[in-house]
């Protein structure tokens, strides 16, 4: 239950109550303004009282949260985790109203254990007559029960686990700035694997505690530090100068590493990239631009930013944030900061080191960054994610391989039926800045601040009924549009529909499930039959019939059932540079007009046999799902 597939779901669902803490700090922000001045003097108090009591209340957002997170947004969790925490904070209140506070602690632990009593009681059957409270409507009622127990277990427990908090708040604080290093380290190093928001949840919402002046209680440095905690912004305030600062200049030196013809498409995505690490604080598309093909030097980035943290804290620098450490939250926190402008100059010398550092290992090392190399993520997402979402589901291994499938900011996270059916190939060919797996099926995939929208249109895809019928790539080369193709029988579609490919390595293999139906005499075609009637053909090199089948070798016969990536050839490529035309390699469905839809992954390097180079939906198949 609690591998780590387990604590990525959970990481996950910590995400989304932090969407809700950013409007503290603008109400808060926002109250501070003149009001006075405009004759509504209350309007401050009512801005002030908004902000806190978002804090003050958010060991209950955490709770529906995370239930949430772990329930696939199911109603019945989130209710149940309400619920729970109602009955927590009544029953610790009436027990001893200065016991028992309401906790990030106690709302986590409500939280997941909503989650699992949903999975665990979703189909929970009671007799007929009762079987209106089974099901999910069971799971609200289970955890009033279990709330009740986990009060009294914490009215009993409680003194002695605030006693450990303490100390485990004294011990960290007692690490000085090393105990800062460590934190800032491991927090990147967890990035990598989407695990980065449990350690954050233990310091920013658990370490630490403050009563105000209104004798409301505070844990962790996020709520300490807006509800006015001198000491508290020490985990948040060192995070600045690195997603500021660090993070745009290595994307800036990505940009002017790049080749001179990659360039303008590097430059576009890059900047974007830069600017929103330096606004919201999202650094992944800019971390794993260089976590996949140089990881000693994201070791070397963890390392960087924890001596960054440790330096911001001999500095006695606090400052805070509601979300990410962007510029956005820099300035609308300042009035709360402890010598925040120091964060500016130490961000400017930490932007100058990290884009000289970058650089120079870019070009001393030649790392395949993007921009280097044809093969690399360059491709606007803008209003395409509907025509990509076949061709990234197949990659995936289909639906049929899918057992959990959820998005966060920048990622997709997935357990899979078997995870060796992932094509990692055809995902970073549909734009992916790298795959992580992580074992026992679970797979994260790194698609930047797209994930979430490409999870929708995947989810819509896998309730509708219709069969995508996906291709493979048949040789291993450069696929290319087939309007390019030097030939105007294949260029106009006279013969059918379908792509290109340029091989640079003598072997053809089936693209998709079929059968043989035909082989040129001269062997330098192939047609295919599958099972939805489309008919493929297989074109190796333009102008190869006069050959007469000299420098081909078949490795198939007409009937034969073929599967995607089983070889049907072998070809010399020099002879057929020699005395072929072009060595363009066109697959076409000579029968279009059965094809109601066509999608086409971009057209670059591609692999032999890798999934998701072209996907169609088949009329005949499509009408055969509707009357199902």
């Amino acid at each position: 239950m609690f591998g780590v597939g387990y604590l990525q779901r959970l990481g996950r669902a910590m995400m989304l109550p932090m969407t809700v803490l950013p409007a503290a700090a603008i109400f808060l922000m926002l109250s501070r303004l003149p009001w006075e001045a405009m004759g509504w003097p209350q309007v401050p108090e009512l801005l002030y009282a908004a902000g806190m009591g978002i804090f003050q209340f958010v060991p209950y957002v955490f709770a529906i949260g995370i239930a949430l997170g772990m329930s696939n947004q199911t109603a019945a969790a989130g209710m149940a985790a309400l619920t729970g925490m109602f009955i927590f904070h009544i029953v610790t209140h009436t027990y001893d109203p200065s016991g028992v506070q309401p906790s990030m602690f106690a709302g986590a632990v409500i939280g997941i254990l909503s989650g699992w009593a949903h999975d665990r009681f979703k189909t929970f059957q009671l007799p007929e007559f009762l079987q209106f409270f089974g099901g999910t409507r069971f799971v609200p009622l289970f955890m009033s029960v279990v709330s009740l127990l986990f009060a009294c277990l914490m009215i009993g427990a409680g003194e002695g686990l605030r006693s450990w908090a303490a100390s485990a708040g004294t011990l960290v604080y007692s690490a000085g700035g090393f105990g800062i290093f460590l934190y800032g380290f491991l927090h990147r190093i967890l990035v990598a694997f989407g695990l980065h928001h449990l350690l954050n949840h233990l310091f920013w919402f658990q370490v630490g505690e403050y009563k105000s002046a209104e004798d409301v209680v505070y844990f962790g440095d996020l709520p300490r530090f807006f509800a006015g905690d001198p000491t508290a912004g020490i985990f948040m305030a060192g995070l600045y100068p690195t997603m500021m600062f660090a993070l745009p200049a290595i994307a800036f030196a990505i940009i002017h590493e790049a080749r001179e013809d990659l360039k303008p498409k590097t430059k576009k995505q890059f900047r974007t990239a830069a600017l929103g690490s330096f606004l919201t604080g999202i650094t992944e598309p800019i971390e794993f631009a260089f976590l996949f093909v140089a990881p000693y030097l994201f070791l070397v980035h963890a390392l960087l930013s924890g001596g960054i943290m440790w330096l911001v804290y001999e500095l006695s620098i606090h400052h805070g944030f509601t979300f990410s450490a962007g510029a956005l939250e820099f300035l609308v926190n300042m009035p709360l900061a402890a010598r925040g402008w120091l964060l500016l100059p130490i961000g400017l010398a930490v932007g100058l080191l990290y884009y000289v550092l970058f650089r120079y290992s870019i070009r001393r090392f030649q790392l395949p960054t993007p921009g280097r190399e044809d093969a690399t993520r360059l491709d606007d997402w803008a209003g395409d994610i509907p025509y990509r979402a076949p061709l990234i589901l197949q990659a995936l291994g289909g639906k049929e391989n899918m057992i959990r499938f959820e998005a966060c900011i920048t990622r997709l996270r997935l357990t899979l039926e078997d995870d060796r059916r992932v094509d990692v190939q055809s995902l970073r060919h549909l734009g992916a800045a790298g795959v992580i797996r992580l074992g026992g099926g679970h797979v994260q995939v790194v698609f930047g601040t797209f994930s979430e929208l490409i999870k929708e249109e995947i989810q819509k895809l896998m309730q509708l009924d219709v069969q995508q019928v996906q291709f493979h790539a048949p040789v291993q080369g450069r696929m290319i549009p087939l309007e390019e193709v030097d030939d105007p029988i294949f260029a106009q579609r006279l013969v059918g529909r379908g792509v290109a490919f340029i091989p640079d390595k003598g072997e053809l293999v089936a693209p998709v499930q079929g059968k043989v139906i035909h082989i040129h005499p001269s062997l330098h075609a192939i047609g295919l039959e599958t099972k939805d009637g489309l008919e493929v053909l297989l074109h190796v090199g333009i102008n190869t019939s006069h050959l007469e089948g000299k420098g081909f070798t078949i490795l198939t016969k007409i009937g034969d059932e073929v599967s995607p990536g089983q070889p049907l050839l072998k070809f010399h490529i020099p002879s057929l540079k020699l005395h072929a035309k072009s060595l363009a390699t066109p697959m076409v469905i000579t029968n279009p007009d059965i094809v109601k839809s066509w999608r086409f992954a971009p057209f670059k390097a591609v692999k032999k046999g890798q999934a998701a180079v072209m996907s169609v939906v088949v009329h005949d198949r499509e009408k055969k799902g509707a009357e199902k």
